[in-house]
């Protein structure tokens, strides 16, 4: 046992220092190119050195989160192929410990990396919003106002507004919209010149306006006021401020609450379904493709750095490929959007068992 466990230690050990580098180099290499091919357009933006540089550091971590799976890989294959070209894996056998012995700590080390993965990709939104206003592709988080924009709020209801001054806390020309659900349900809309936020209540009170509500079988019934408070337009004006983001940045939770939201509006949702399932699809990759490049890099024990490298390679070209296939089809409505982001995951666990099955243990 003894003897075992230090194995194991060694085994490990090789693991995790070149996960380490990987999961370090292969980001950095990412954000080098990215800045490189954007660096024209980052300049004509008047961006100083310094803030190029910060861009690149802000997207290191969303960029990380993609790279951690390929960096799992990689050290699969680089510890287990050295082990297979010296012998070594030969003489643990002969020693007793088969094969799945000793690429266990490999598969538990890659079932952690799964976890890195997902925290990482969930601190990433936040650090990838400032990459975006820095790059000016997006303004500040300090802005204060925003003109002309439609913000879609719970229970079906969507908010048009003119203008938001989030500092003295009014809006200009509010108009609140909700459609009926069902054949006969009315559909209501409400107009007002303004709006002030009542801190009293939580909620905002609309000036000079009026209510239309419209039923298939009755004529249209407007109702004109001086003031009023629903209680559904409560969203905070700072909530009102924040404009639509893109499903990287948003974490797990931000997007499965976006998604809810849509559905309750009647919006297509297949598309960010995919994107919400590849948050954890993603991670569980990283134990996935350990599965499946341990036996893998024992297919070729007398190849050296090329073949590993090769496999790494080629393997990570394919998944991100499958990825983005099973994303397509998954927006298509073809088959269900959480499936087709599993896709991928299942056909490399299925070949990772087969060539597991294989191995002389």
């Amino acid at each position: 046992m003894p003897i075992v466990r230090r194995l194991s230690r060694y085994v490990l050990g090789q693991w995790l220092r070149i996960f380490l580098l990987a999961t370090i180099g292969l980001p950095v290499v990412s954000v080098m190119v990215y800045l490189t091919d954007r660096l024209s357009r980052l300049l004509d933006r008047d961006l100083s050195a310094l803030t190029i540089i910060q861009v690149g550091l802000y997207a290191i971590p969303g960029n990380t989160a993609n790279m951690i799976p390929a960096a799992a890989l990689f050290a699969t294959v680089f510890t287990v192929g050295p082990l297979a070209r010296n012998s070594e894996i030969t003489a643990a056998k002969a020693g007793g410990v088969s094969f799945y012995r000793l690429v266990f700590p490999i598969l538990v080390a890659a079932l952690l990396a799964s976890g890195l993965c997902f925290w990482v990709s969930e601190i990433a939104p936040q650090t990838t919003e400032r990459q975006l206003e820095l790059e000016k592709e997006r303004f500040s988080r300090n802005q204060v106002t925003r003109y002309d924009f439609t913000y879609l709020a719970d229970d079906g209801w969507t908010y048009s507004i003119r203008y938001l001054d989030t500092n003295a806390e009014v809006m200009r020309t509010v108009l609140l919209e909700h459609a009926g659900r069902k054949p006969g349900y009315p559909n209501l809309s409400i107009t007002a010149d303004s709006a002030k936020w009542n801190d009293s209540t939580g909620r905002w009170r609309l000036e000079n306006g009026a209510t239309h509500i419209l039923v298939d079988t009755l004529a249209l019934m407007t109702t004109r006021f001086a003031a009023l408070e629903l209680p559904t337009f409560n969203e905070q004006p700072q909530s009102l401020l924040t404009e639509p983001k893109r499903p990287e940045e948003m974490t797990y939770r931000e997007l499965e609450t976006f998604i809810a939201t849509l559905d309750r509006s009647g919006n297509d949702t297949r598309k960010l379904r995919v994107d919400l399932a590849v948050k954890l699809a993603l991670p569980a990759a990283c134990l996935v493709i350990a599965l499946f490049g341990a036996p893998l890099a024992m297919s070729n024990p007398r190849a050296g750095a090329a073949w590993g490298i090769a496999i790494s390679l080629g393997t990570t070209v394919l998944y991100l490929l499958l990825i983005n296939l099973s994303k397509a089809v998954g927006a298509s409505g073809v088959i269900d959007p959480t499936a087709s982001a599993w896709i991928p995951n299942g056909i490399f666990l299925l070949v990772g068992i087969w060539l597991f099955g294989r191995v002389r243990t």
